[in-house]
């Protein structure tokens, strides 16, 4: 295992700047995650401590190394790509054993090697199939093997659950994190979905256009984003974001639309102030004495209700336990939690 270190790192494509000083520290044994809309530089990030993509400016080390001039075969890394990258004409056994032999290891520790890692991920059964003769999942998990085989220092996924059905992505999300607490492997894993960020992270980088929005575990992600681009993007449905005044008289709150959503009495900003007022779906509750929004759309999935609601000229959507009955053009009243909502700069976007 081993602590990875990056600082101030640069990545250009010619005149184009894709990573703008990127500075991160993944401690030894951490399953750190990189997630962030499409085009955000995490996949580039990835390549980059992988030895695929050069580096611009800056340093990356693992361990004490610094291993921007070295060979990917030299940082003793192992990768598990979006596409699963077996080899079509070998056996799971022959794909599982291909890198130690490359090695020159000894055929009774090779074999040793490729049987115990086959158990761990439950591929006994299928060592003599070809991938053509595999499900996704099972695909996946000797990818995940031909990493493992290697015993690397560390681990880096690239989107590796993105080409699976949703049920086997959370089979397999389940699979990855159960490896990991066994392995306590330095682990990257990129992806595009805040779903597996959230669930599977001891740490989150949230990235925006080749830099760092936030970093801090998901529940610091999802109970105290830094800005109005980690509020949106972490959580799902996405935080209810609107604009309004506000109003310290009285029970403070913020004023939108002739009517005050409430704010714990300690929140950062003003009186008169004009702010975005963050509240999550989650922390939307049915009162008399509330807002009042039209419903657009109700959508049950059984454990709760997802409402679609219009405010004035925002729309919005609220998250309910229990099941609501409610019609497209009905109107229902929501208090917001006053503890549970936030406040953002409306220039910047940064958390007040």
């Amino acid at each position: 295992m081993a602590r990875v270190t990056i600082q101030n790192l640069h990545k250009s494509f010619g005149p184009v700047d894709v990573i703008h000083g990127v500075d991160i520290d993944i401690s030894d044994g951490e399953f750190m995650v990189l997630v962030g809309p499409s085009g955000c530089g995490k996949s580039t990030l990835l390549r980059m401590i992988a030895g695929l993509e050069s580096v611009t400016a800056g340093t990356i080390r693992i361990g004490e190394r610094v291993v921007n001039n070295l060979p990917p075969a030299e940082r003793d890394i192992a990768m598990v790509f979006q596409s699963y990258a077996l080899y079509p004409h070998k056996t799971v056994a022959a794909n599982l054993a291909f890198a130690l032999k490359l090695r020159k290891i000894d055929p009774a520790t090779v074999k040793k090697r490729v049987r115990e890692v086959a158990e761990i991920l439950g591929l006994t059964p299928y060592l003599d199939r070809y991938p053509r003769q595999l499900s996704g999942g099972q695909r996946q998990r000797v990818a995940m093997g031909r990493a493992i085989v290697r015993d690397p220092r560390v681990f880096l996924f690239d989107e590796p659950l993105s080409n699976l059905d949703a049920k086997l992505r959370l089979q397999m999300r389940t699979e990855i994190k159960e490896l990991h607490q066994r392995l306590k492997t330095t682990t990257i894993f990129v992806t595009h979905d805040q779903i597996e960020a959230m669930t599977m992270a001891d740490k989150i980088v949230v990235m925006d256009d080749g830099r760092i929005a936030q970093v801090g575990s998901p529940l610091e992600l999802y109970n105290h984003p830094k800005n109005v681009f980690v509020a949106k993007f972490i959580g799902s449905p996405a935080m209810n974001l609107i604009q309004g005044t506000v109003r310290r008289g009285g029970a403070p709150g913020v004023e939108v639309n002739g009517y005050r959503l409430p704010l714990s009495a300690e929140s950062g900003a003003g009186d008169g102030q004009t702010v975005t007022y963050g509240i999550r779906p989650e922390h939307l509750d049915i009162a008399d004495d509330g807002f009042p929004a039209r419903v657009s759309v109700v959508e049950p999935t059984g454990s709760e209700t997802l409402v679609f609601l219009r405010f004035g000229e925002t729309d919005m959507v609220a998250v309910l336990r229990d099941w609501h009955d409610f019609k497209p053009g009905q109107t229902v009243h929501l208090r917001p939690r006053a503890e549970r909502a936030h406040l953002f700069d409306v220039a910047t976007g940064a958390r007040l």
